[in-house]
Formats: structure tokens, C-alpha cells, sequence
């Protein structure tokens, strides 16, 4: 098909898609390396891990090579550790088969999603052996490790030191009683699986967990802590990091450990399944004979050596903080390792790496009033988003509408379902499909000449002015949300440029008529909407034309001539109704129980008043509209009451909760009272 393009530096877009061909940085140019914290290999990600880490970082990868610049994703799957070996165990398998069949699972899901890694790897290989030895080498001659024997958390019924994520307990500092062997989400902080109170064996929580020594090496963070104050202050101002978890937005470190002053930490770890420790050729060498590398010092090393899979030339990404900037995308558990952990090993090093310029992360996404559960098969997981049917398109816009960027967010299905139907179908859609098909349909899809100049359109223009002024305006709110890292933002910032070409079009009244009465406008409403920024992001196919960069201003660049190609519908319309078919599919093993019965008279009674509503009147005949959809509510509030108990909210949120649901549950008596009188 015939193609007419304006063709300048300021159109066409001269970086490839992820993974089409080794990219490298150049001196003197803006070039962006870009990370996702990488998932653990022995389980599948659920929606909230996507949206927490490798889809923002593949939209932000995307952003940034429509502006040109040389840009690196990388990521991949966290491969060692005891966890590794522990789930192996169970699945009867060894932890390399389980390493490949987790790492073939995520690499499909990711796929599936649309997400554009230039390389997805693994630490599974001889590369991350090589870069991780060579690192912790590096701080044995800069004086950062010393030996310590410590006691740790040891299974007498598994036979071996367990891994911290497979140890709970009661937290020391807050008196969580879940707390991780590694991390309280009770108060966040970082824990020593030694010191948690009644500690257990999460494989089987009947073995007796006790304390054992053993010789390990630990990193000296307190000798490194000085040097990395001061560059955590640095990159704060420099990268224009959002307020987290270690600095404040008035640039003061609010980490407790670093205000209380950090202590060394262990990096080696008593296991068969990691990093081998390479000798320091000191006298404790002997001691470390066997021992392997701690998974969380080697899985921050994945990102260099995952990179080192990509290219053989991976130091001029890594080894070169003059010339490129590093963007790493993660959930907030996973700060302190970015901000403290990773950096203070870099700077330890002695190296000159590239290290963290700006960092992304987002809360936590729950599901329908609770929390994803792989154990009790709540939430969407993996392949499973591709099994409801929906496009992997709706996916990305919903997740990313509702990314958690201030505070946590929740997945609803009826939300869902809206922003496809009401905002992806008939805003985007039907935006990029009317004036296709207009061309399609009277022009035989070929752009009719205009008369407008090829390039930059005027804003005082005499009669598109106001429209043209509008979406440069919303152009550059695009560009300054995205170059802030502010993914949502630009998102609505695009549905925006959507929002104002569909009323630019109504207002221009572009039909057959327009066509006899003004032929020369009737070519030119049609012929913006071709290279208006929505249609450069999503439709290049519909319209035949290449990658292009993101305009600062809007421009003709698809010019008279131009063939388009056979315009097609972006979505489609979901039926309402499979908000319940979905909420019953992934609403866990609870979804499919009765309500336990109640302990007391008391409770019994109470019981029948909440929940015997829906039940109470008997009605035959088709349900109105008002019945359904007041159902829904009740079956979504339930979820949400669920949801609060499970978590253990306050009790006022609880009890204000249970009240709505009760309001709910009686409003549906009173509406079957009404409908079952007029039946009679």
C-alpha cells in the first residue's frame, strides 16, 4: 500500500521495539536503562505484580523510545535460594526443572500481556556466577566483609537452615504474629529470621524450629552507611524521587535502620542451590567451603548480569553514570533493597556503575475487597487473565488506570468492564475507528489533499485554532506526566486527546453531506486525525504508517496520497453480566463455602437478620434490572466485609461496613415485597 509520509528527524521513529536488536548507549545522549524488580521463580504472578512492576516499566520503556532515545529493559526471574530448593522438593522435581518451568510461565505471561522486554533472562546462569563472585571479591579487598557465627532458624523435621520467607513468627519490634523471617508487613521493617518469637516452619508448621550456628560473611553496612547517605541525597534531588520509604519529600532520610544506624548484614547462606563463594584467600576460606551466595545479595546483581545476556558489551549500560540513567520499577516491599541495599554494594564495590537516577513504585493493587491468594485461588493469576476472554489491550488500560501510585488500589470486575465499554469503546475507539472509516468509506482510503502544509499546524488557524491550541496543551501535560515517571497521569492525559478529537469530529459534522457542501473541509477534518497522537500510539496498522515519535505539537505527517489500511474494531462490548460469572471464578475456595454456622443463640439470630435478606421473599418470574444490579452490590459488599475480617481492620470500619451490607440486604427485601405485590 502507497505511503506518504513526512519524513524528518521529529516523524519517524529511528529506535527499535524491545528485543529487535542489541541497542548500546552513545556518549552526549539522554539513553535510559530501564529495570522491573524481578519475580521470584517459584510461583506465577497475579495482576497486582504486573501492574506493580513489569507493565509500568514497559509503558515507561515504550514512552521513551517514541521520544528517540537509546532505552534498555531488562528483567527476568530470581532463581536461588532456599525457597527454590524447599518448593522443588514439593513439586518432585529438582530446582533447575523448577526454575524452567517457572521461568517458561512468566516469560509466556508477560508475553501475552504485551509487555516488551528487550530481554527477560534469569540468574540461573554462568554470567550472574561471574558478576556476582567478582562483586563480592571486590568487597572482600575493600574491607566490607567479616565473618560473624551467628545462630539461625533451622528445621529439625525438613533437616535444614531454612530460607527467611519459609519462617514466620511474631515480630519482635511490632508483635505482628505473621511476620516473615525477612520482613514485617506489620511495620515494614527488615528482619532476621533468628529473631522472630515462636518461629515456624511454614512447610510443614508442625516441625520444631530451633537455633543453629554457623560461620557467614556479612556485608559491613555501617562502614559503607556515610558514602551512601550521601548519595541517597544526591539522586533524591538529582532523579526527583517521590517520596518513599527511606527519604521524605523535604529530602530527609526517614529510613528507621539508617536513622538508628545500619549493621552488618549476612550475604552467604547455607545451601546447595546459588551462587558458589569464591575464596578470599584469607584463613576463614575453609569456613565458607560450600556455602553459597544470600539470594537477596545475588538477585540485585541479576539486573547487570541479565544485561550481560543481552550484550557482551554490558559495562558501557552499567559501568557508565555519565551517560545513562537508571529507572527501576517496583512494589514499595522492595525499596529499601533499590535505595539502600543495592546502592551501598555498587558504592562498596569500588566500580563506577550506574546506579538508580529515579525510582517508581506503587502500593499495593487487592482484589474485590481483599487480597490476592494463590493458596486459596483468589484473584487472577497468570494465564488466567487470557482465559476470561479479555483482550490483553483492556488489561494493560485497566491496570494501568488504576495503578497504585499514592495508595493502595482495588481490582473490581464491574470497574473492569466499565472502563472497556465506556471509556475504551466509546471514547478511544470510536475516535480511531470514525475517521477511518470515513476514509474508508468516501475516499476509498486515501488521504484527499487538505491544502494544509505538511508539518506543524498553525494555532491560529482560522478555523481548527482552538482545537489545534487544546491538544498541544494536552501534548505537553502528556510529555511532563511521562517524563515524571506519572504513568497514570499520561495515561488519562491520552484519553483526553481522545475525549477532545471525538468532539472535534462531532463538531466539524464530518459526513456525506459536509463532503458535497465543503469538499475542502471535508478533507481536512479527516486527514488530522491520522497523525493525531492517540492514532501514533495505538494504530499504526489501521492507518499504514510507521513508528513515529511523540509531536511536541500537532502536525500533519501523514500526507494526500496516503493509503490507510482496512480500519478495524480497537474493542468490543463486554456483557455486564460477566461480572458475576468472574467474581464466582476467581473469587477463591471461599466463594463456594456457606457461612459457618454461628456459636451462639445471640449469633444465630443475628445471622438470620444479615444474611436471610436475598432469601426472605420468594418471587418467581424474570428479575427486573433494579434486582440484578442490587445483588451485585450485596455480593460485592459481602466480598468487601470479607475482606476487612481478613485483614483484621478496626473495628469501626468493620462495623460500618456490615451496616451498608445490611442496608443493602433490606433495600432487596422492600424492592421483592414491591415486585412480588405487583405479580399478584
Amino acid at each position: 500500500m502507497t505511503q506518504k509520509i513526512r519524513v524528518t528527524d521529529d516523524v519517524l521513529r529511528s529506535i527499535p521495539d524491545p528485543g529487535q536488536g542489541a541497542v548500546l548507549p552513545k556518549d552526549g545522549e539522554t539513553n535510559i536503562l530501564i529495570t522491573s524488580a524481578l519475580p521470584y521463580c517459584n510461583n506465577v504472578p497475579h495482576l497486582g505484580n504486573i501492574i506493580g512492576s513489569t507493565l509500568s516499566a514497559d509503558v515507561f520503556s515504550r514512552y521513551n523510545r517514541t521520544r528517540n532515545r537509546r532505552t534498555l529493559y531488562i528483567c527476568g526471574t530470581d532463581e536461588y535460594g532456599t525457597a527454590t530448593e524447599t518448593a522443588a522438593l514439593k513439586e518432585g522435581m529438582t530446582p533447575r526443572e523448577l526454575c524452567d518451568k517457572y521461568h517458561a510461565l512468566h516469560k509466556e505471561t508477560y508475553e501475552w500481556f504485551d509487555i516488551g522486554f528487550d530481554l527477560f533472562g534469569r540468574t540461573s546462569t554462568a554470567k550472574h556466577t561471574e558478576i556476582c563472585q567478582s562483586i563480592y571479591l571486590n568487597l572482600g579487598q575493600h574491607g566490607y566483609l567479616e565473618k560473624q557465627i551467628k545462630d539461625q532458624t533451622y528445621c529439625e523435621g525438613c533437616k535444614k537452615f531454612l530460607a527467611d520467607r519459609y519462617v514466620e513468627g511474631i515480630c519482635p519490634h511490632c508483635s505482628y504474629v505473621d511476620a516473615r523471617g525477612d520482613q514485617c508487613d506489620g511495620c515494614s521493617r527488615t528482619l532476621d529470621a533468628i529473631d522472630l518469637i515462636e518461629p515456624r516452619c511454614l512447610i510443614d508448621k508442625t516441625h520444631n524450629v530451633v537455633a543453629h550456628s554457623s560461620s557467614h560473611m556479612y556485608f559491613k553496612l555501617d562502614a559503607a552507611q556515610p558514602a551512601l547517605e550521601d548519595w541517597i541525597k544526591k539522586s533524591w534531588k538529582r532523579g526527583k524521587w517521590s517520596p518513599n520509604a527511606t527519604i521524605n519529600a523535604d529530602g530527609e532520610i526517614v529510613d528507621a535502620r539508617m536513622k538508628s544506624g545500619l549493621k552488618p548484614t549476612p550475604v552467604t547462606r547455607d545451601l546447595a542451590w546459588g551462587v558458589p563463594i569464591p575464596p578470599l584467600g584469607r584463613e576463614d576460606d575453609k569456613e565458607m567451603g560450600g556455602k553459597v551466595l544470600y539470594v537477596w545479595f545475588d538477585a540485585v546483581i541479576g539486573y547487570v548480569s541479565i544485561t550481560g545476556e543481552y550484550t557482551p558489551e554490558w559495562k558501557q549500560w552499567w559501568l557508565n553514570p555519565d551517560n545513562v540513567r537508571l529507572y527501576q520499577f517496583m512494589g514499595k516491599d522492595n525499596v529499601y533493597f533499590h535505595t539502600i541495599y543495592f546502592p551501598a554494594m555498587l558504592l562498596a564495590d569500588g566500580s563506577n556503575w550506574t546506579t538508580l537516577h529515579h525510582l517508581s513504585t506503587t502500593e499495593y493493587l487487592n482484589y474485590e475487597g481483599g487480597k490476592f491468594s494463590k493458596s486459596k485461588n483468589r484473584g487472577v493469576f497468570g494465564p488466567a487473565a487470557k482465559e476470561t476472554g479479555i483482550p490483553a489491550s483492556v488489561w494493560r488500560y485497566y491496570l494501568l488506570s488504576t495503578r497504585p501510585e499514592t495508595a493502595d488500589a482495588m481490582f473490581s470486575w464491574a470497574d473492569c468492564i466499565a472502563a472497556n465499554n465506556n471509556i475504551l469503546l466509546k471514547n478511544f475507539g470510536n475516535f480511531v475507528n470514525r475517521a477511518l472509516k470515513f476514509l474508508s468509506s468516501q475516499y476509498d482510503s486515501v488521504l484527499p489533499e487538505s491544502g494544509d502544509t505538511p508539518g506543524p499546524l498553525s494555532p491560529n488557524d482560522p478555523l481548527d485554532a482552538e482545537f489545534i491550541t487544546d491538544v498541544n496543551a494536552l501534548l505537553k501535560d502528556y510529555i511532563d506526566a511521562m517524563e515524571s515517571v506519572k504513568i497514570r497521569l499520561g495515561l488519562q492525559t491520552v484519553m483526553l486527546i481522545s475525549s477532545r478529537g471525538n468532539g472535534y469530529l462531532q463538531a466539524s459534522g464530518l459526513n456525506k453531506a459536509l463532503m458535497t457542501e465543503n469538499p475542502q473541509r471535508c478533507a481536512q477534518v479527516p486527514s488530522y486525525t491520522p497523525s493525531c497522537p492517540p492514532l501514533r500510539m495505538r494504530s499504526c496498522c489501521s492507518c499504514n504508517a510507521p513508528a513515529r515519535v511523540v509531536p511536541e505539537v500537532l502536525s500533519t505527517d501523514i500526507l494526500a496520497g496516503h493509503k490507510i489500511g482496512q480500519p478495524d474494531h480497537l474493542f468490543k462490548n463486554i456483557d455486564e453480566k460477566m461480572d458475576q460469572v468472574w467474581k464466582v471464578r476467581f473469587g477463591g475456595d471461599e466463594s463456594a463455602k456457606k457461612e459457618e454456622a454461628p456459636t451462639s443463640k445471640r449469633k444465630a439470630k443475628k445471622a438470620t437478620t444479615v444474611n436471610a435478606a436475598p432469601n426472605a421473599v420468594a418471587v418467581s418470574g424474570p428479575k427486573s434490572p433494579e434486582v440484578i444490579a442490587l445483588e451485585a452490590k450485596i455480593l460485592e459488599q459481602g466480598q468487601v466485609v470479607r475482606g476487612l475480617k481478613e485483614n483484621k481492620e478496626p473495628k469501626d470500619i468493620i462495623d460500618a461496613a456490615v451496616t451498608e451490607l445490611k442496608r443493602l440486604k433490606t433495600e432487596f427485601v422492600l424492592l421483592e415485597k414491591a415486585r412480588n405485590s405487583g405479580a399478584q
